[in-house]
């Protein structure tokens, strides 16, 4: 009898209990996107932070540094950025990961972001699901230059000595697994050549050695080339984005140079942490794509080799995607390692 009663109490309760349970839960779905809505309205009412996970006065610095005096003057809030820098950019970027989702700490990221995710066997993040893109920002070219001594005067010229004498032509790199290695490793495998790769410690002393002749070619970033190039003791053969390069207009694409379909470059983009409200995200695209357009970044990044993207988050995200699965395939046909 007490067996029967109980079931008729429970009965009575779902009865009861049921509809309020469906109220509870449309409020709650109504209410989650008019919260995200009024943080949004007053986005942002205190500092925020663009971690840079390299040192200072690099690109991803010099970017960073560019957008955050424009926001500062878009929104009166203070912009301050915070070079955290170590192991390739996996620190800066663990710690952005890890941060509260609400816009006040942000990610400078770069092409190197997207060769880390195969490159490294555990990463303490995923790249593509624990960060929001918000835009990229800009890209720039990897310039194939080559010394003066070199009798190849293209990139035909080049894959011509290279297959006529396998393994001859002297490649160098900033380092195993950076994103001018692994350019040049995609070189090799599209055009089915075999040259003689010498990693070095960064772009600098590689140029050096470019420069003293020790090494007859590179993929090398504008910022470090671009003087040589125009002073006549580097050559550019070609550029390796579909697009040719503003300042080099001259100069072909590796594309065009009988190699269709090759387009790579260096991105800068910023990124959030997964979870960061899509009204935020929005705010901050609107502001950046406002900041980047601005005459004097334009003017400043534009001596650094960069050119203004400044596109939608769905669009960066598009990117993002791609090139983790490009970049995977060079790393896994090439063997290629992290230091």
């Amino acid at each position: 009898m007490r067996t029967i009663q109980r079931t008729h109490i429970y009965a009575r309760l779902r009865t009861v209990l049921a509809p309020l349970l469906t109220v509870l839960l449309c409020t709650a779905g109504s209410v989650a996107p008019a919260h995200a809505a009024e943080d949004a309205a007053a986005y942002p009412s205190r500092p925020i932070r663009i971690v840079v996970p390299f040192a200072a006065g690099g690109p991803s610095d010099i970017m960073a540094r560019a957008l955050a005096q424009k926001l500062t003057q878009e929104w009166g809030q203070p912009v301050v950025v915070d070079n955290r820098t170590g192991a390739s950019g996996i620190i800066g970027a663990d710690a952005v990961a890890k941060s509260a989702p609400d816009g006040y700490t942000l990610l400078l990221s770069q092409v190197g972001d997207t060769i880390s995710v195969s490159l490294y066997s555990k990463l303490p993040y995923n790249f593509e699901k624990d960060f929001a893109p918000i835009t990229l920002a800009g890209l720039t070219p990897f310039i194939l230059v080559a010394h003066p001594s070199m009798t190849a005067k293209d990139l035909r010229d080049v894959i011509a000595q290279a297959k006529a004498k396998p393994g001859t032509l002297m490649f160098g790199s900033s380092g195993a697994g950076t994103a001018s290695h692994l350019a040049t490793e995609l070189l090799k495998s599209t055009a089915q050549i075999d040259v003689t790769l010498v990693p070095y410690k960064g772009q600098a002393p590689a140029t050096a050695d470019l420069l003293g002749g020790q090494i007859g070619m590179m993929f090398n970033n504008p910022i470090t080339s671009l003087a040589h190039v125009k002073s006549g003791k580097l050559r550019a053969l070609a550029v390796s984005t579909g697009k040719r390069f503003s300042q080099l207009p001259d100069v072909p694409t590796i594309a065009e140079s009988g190699l269709p379909g090759f387009d790579v470059g260096f991105w800068l983009g910023a990124l959030a942490p997964a979870g960061t409200p899509r009204p935020i995200i929005d705010k901050l695209n609107a502001a950046m794509q406002k900041a980047l357009r601005d005459p004097e970044v334009v003017q400043r990044l534009a001596g650094l080799g960069v050119e203004i993207i400044g596109n939608s988050p769905d669009d960066f995200a598009r990117v993002i995607r791609s090139d983790i699965v490009k970049w995977g395939k060079v790393v896994k046909d090439s063997g290629a390692k992290a230091d």
